[in-house]
């Protein structure tokens, strides 16, 4: 005679039913990306609870051949939480700085990071911020 299967006990649906990896799991994982999106999707995803942040961008940097995912990852960070993550987002721009040969996504970075009156305060910025200075000399291609 068949005896009915027990049915496994309900979850609530608050609780989530994830797979804990390990950091160096993840960023071997994440090393399979070919373009730097999965990187990115990923920092994106997890920028709170990210135990090594520095890793990440280092990653993204190396698969990001454009700068996209980078001035992504920048604009990203500076929203959810500038003041947190200012090393982070200094690095990403200055990475993105150098792979953006074409200048397609740092320009985006001027006003998202500096602010709408960039312009009118370039020179100040010039003078404190490297990374804007370099973004407005490459993007203006003039002095200040």
């Amino acid at each position: 005679m068949r005896t009915a299967r027990k049915e496994a006990p309900a979850v609530p649906a608050a609780v989530p039913m994830l797979r804990q990896y390990s950091m160096n799991e993840t960023l071997k994982h994440l090393e399979q990306d070919t373009d730097g999106m999965m990187v990115y999707d990923y920092l994106v995803n997890h920028a709170e609870d990210t135990p090594d942040m520095e890793a990440l961008i280092n990653l993204l940097a190396a698969k990001d051949s454009t700068g996209q995912f980078l001035a992504s990852s920048a604009r990203f960070l500076h929203a959810v939480n500038a003041e947190r993550f200012h090393s982070h987002i200094g690095k990403l721009v200055m990475h993105a700085i150098d792979k953006d040969r074409e200048r397609r996504y740092i320009g985006s970075l001027l006003e998202a990071l500096w602010g709408a009156d960039y312009a009118e305060r370039a020179y100040e910025l010039s003078l404190e911020d490297d990374n804007f200075r370099r973004i407005y000399k490459r993007i203006f291609n003039t002095g200040f």
